[in-house]
C-alpha cells in the first residue's frame, strides 16, 4: 500500500486499508511527539496552503504540524494568489506544483478542489469544502478509537446539520465498521449521493447508517454524541430560520441520558454554546472536544506524511 502521490479529496476514494494506515501512523506520531522524538518525514518539503475560508484549527494545525514533520507551511490567502483577481485554478494549480511538494486548500466550492486536484502534479488535500471535510472526520474517528479501543461495532450519533461534516462522518464511519445514526430536520437531511456511496461502503464493511429525524431515536445507546454549528460559514443570513428549524437538535443533559453512561461528547467547533450544544455539556466530564481538537495535528500529520513521503 503506498499513499504517496495521491490526493484526499473524500474518505469514500480510500480504502479501509488506507484509512487505518493514516490511524495508525497518527497514533505513532502523536506518541513521539508527546516524547520528543524528532519526526522529521517531511524535511525540506513545502505544503502550500490555499485559503478562501477563514480558519483557526486548520491553519495552526496544517502549519505546525508541517514544521514538526520537518518541513515548512506557507499561508496563502485568496488575498495572496491570483485566484482572487481571476487566474484559472487550472493555471494556479500547475504554477503551484513547480514550487511546492502538496496543496491544502480550504474553500467553498468542492468542484474547484477537485479541478486543482485534476491539474496539480503533487498531492492535494481538501481541508474543507462546502460537500465534505475529510481531514476533521478522520479526526473525529481516531479521538473515538482513542477513547473506545476499538471502532467496529460502535454507534456514532450526529445531531444537527446535514452538512459537510456529517458527510464526512458517513464515509468515515462505513470505512472503519462504526454505526452512525443521523438525525436532521427534514429539510436539511444529508446529500443524497452522499448517503449512497456511504451506505454502499457501510454493507461492505458491515456497519449500518440511519437517518431520522428524531434526535432521541439516533443518539440511543450512542458511544459518541456529535454536533455542529446550525449555521455555517457562508450561511450567515439564515441563522434565524436555522434556529427555528433546529429548536431540539441539541447535545444537552436530557439526551445524554439515552446515550450510553460512557458516551463521548465531541464537536468540531467553533461551538455556539446555548444552540446545538450546552454550556453544561461542552464543558462536562464526557466532554472531549479539545482533545478532539488537538487530534487535528496528528492525524494531519500522518496525512501528509503519508501523501508527501516514501514512508
Amino acid at each position: 500500500m503506498v499513499l504517496k502521490g495521491k490526493d484526499l479529496l473524500s474518505i469514500h476514494d480510500l480504502s479501509c486499508t488506507e484509512v487505518q494506515s493514516i490511524l495508525d501512523l497518527a497514533k505513532e506520531l502523536k506518541a513521539k511527539q508527546k516524547q520528543g522524538i524528532e519526526h522529521h518525514l517531511l524535511k525540506g518539503k513545502t505544503l502550500g496552503m490555499i485559503f478562501q475560508k477563514a480558519s483557526t484549527r486548520t491553519r495552526v494545525s496544517f502549519e505546525v504540524g508541517m514544521w514538526q514533520l520537518g518541513g515548512m507551511g506557507l499561508f496563502l490567502s485568496s488575498k495572496d494568489l491570483q485566484i482572487g483577481r481571476g487566474e484559472p485554478i487550472r493555471d494556479t494549480a500547475r504554477v503551484l506544483s513547480r514550487y511546492v511538494d502538496g496543496i491544502m486548500i480550504r474553500t467553498f466550492s468542492h468542484d474547484d478542489v477537485k479541478e486543482l486536484a485534476h491539474y496539480a502534479t503533487v498531492p492535494v488535500i481538501n481541508a474543507l469544502t462546502d460537500l465534505l471535510h475529510p481531514c476533521q472526520a478522520l479526526t473525529d474517528i481516531f479521538t473515538i478509537l482513542e477513547y473506545k479501543g476499538d471502532l467496529r461495532g460502535r454507534k456514532l450519533a450526529y445531531i444537527g446539520d446535514g452538512n459537510n461534516m456529517v458527510n464526512s462522518l458517513m464515509h468515515a464511519c462505513a470505512k472503519v465498521g462504526m454505526d452512525i445514526a443521523v438525525a436532521t430536520p427534514p429539510e436539511y437531511a444529508p446529500d443524497a449521493g452522499i448517503v449512497a456511496d456511504a451506505m454502499a461502503d457501510a454493507v461492505k464493511a458491515g456497519s449500518k447508517i440511519t437517518l431520522c429525524n428524531d434526535p432521541f431515536e439516533a443518539a440511543a445507546d450512542a458511544d459518541a454524541l456529535y454536533t455542529d454549528v446550525w449555521a455555517s460559514m457562508g450561511q450567515e443570513t439564515e441563522q434565524k430560520i436555522r434556529e427555528k428549524s433546529f429548536a431540539g437538535y441539541q447535545i444537552n443533559a436530557d439526551i445524554m441520558k439515552v446515550a450510553k453512561s460512557d458516551a463521548i461528547i465531541l464537536h468540531c467547533l467553533p461551538a455556539h454554546r446555548g444552540e446545538e450544544i450546552t454550556d453544561e455539556a461542552m464543558e462536562g466530564k464526557q466532554s472531549v472536544v479539545f482533545d478532539q481538537a488537538e487530534n487535528r495535528l496528528h492525524v494531519q500529520k500522518a496525512i501528509m506524511a503519508l501523501l508527501m513521503s516514501d514512508i
